[in-house]
Parts: C-alpha cells; structure tokens; sequence
C-alpha cells in the first residue's frame, strides 16, 4: 500500500496544516504514507513536505509560514482527497488502529469500487478506495 512506482505524478494535492508534523504523522501511521521529504524552517515549521503513496504524492507545509500560498489559503476551507488504495479492508483497518475519524466504513459503490471516507486532524476529507479514472493513451 505504501511506496512509490517511480517517475513524478502529474497532480499532487497541497495542504496547510495549523500543525503539520501532527499531520505528517497522521497521515504516514494512520493512512499508510511515505514519507519522501520535510523541510523544516526556525522553530520547527514545516515549510514543505512531500508524501507519497503508490505513484502519487500529496504536498503540506504549516499555515502562517509567509509566502504568496499561504496567503492565498487563509481563507481556504478543508480539502477532499481521494487515494487509489489496493486493499481497502486492510487500510481501514490501519486507520482505526491509528485512532483516525472514519466518516464512511468500507462500502462497495454502484459504480464499482470499494471505498471509505476519514477526517485527518485539521477537518480534511481523505476517500480511499479502489476506484482509478481511465486516463487516455
């Protein structure tokens, strides 16, 4: 469930967190991230962060950094993210474990996949399941 295939995925999410290291924690014990890199500035901020799970990635860094981003994000709401995760069961299971919200338990979809839904800390939506669009040749 964790790793990565190689190459760079062509969209990567990018969050804000109030504590990102609590994030990053988060989401690499409860949801089953790798942790690639964290950049940190004085005082423990988290300016940049890369996680990846399979061969997609997602981006964090801590609010109140400075920066145009984190003006931008000020007024930004939580965020939905859904992950293409092989075995859905088992990664609920990870979860729960973990103390994560769980919003959904699995549940298989009219479309197909199996899916389920978690809140993280800061009140972002994270949906995983076994659903991957059909991307063109």
């Amino acid at each position: 469930m964790t790793g990565t295939s190689g190459g760079r995925p062509s969209i990567c999410p990018t969050l804000l967190y109030a504590d990102a290291k609590a994030a990053i924690r988060q989401l690499t014990e409860a949801f089953g991230f790798l942790e690639l890199s964290v950049y940190e500035g004085e005082g423990g901020t988290v300016m940049h962060a890369e996680l990846v799970q399979g061969n997609g990635a997602v981006m964090l860094g801590s609010k109140g950094r400075g920066g145009v981003f984190d003006t931008a994000m000020k007024a930004a709401g939580p965020a939905g993210v859904y992950v293409l995760v092989d075995d859905v069961d088992a990664h609920h299971r990870r979860a729960v474990e973990h103390g994560a919200e769980i919003l959904m338990p699995p549940t298989d979809q009219d479309y197909g996949s199996r899916d389920y839904m978690a809140r993280d800390l800061e009140g972002n939506i994270w949906s995983f399941g076994t659903y991957a669009p059909e991307l063109p040749a």
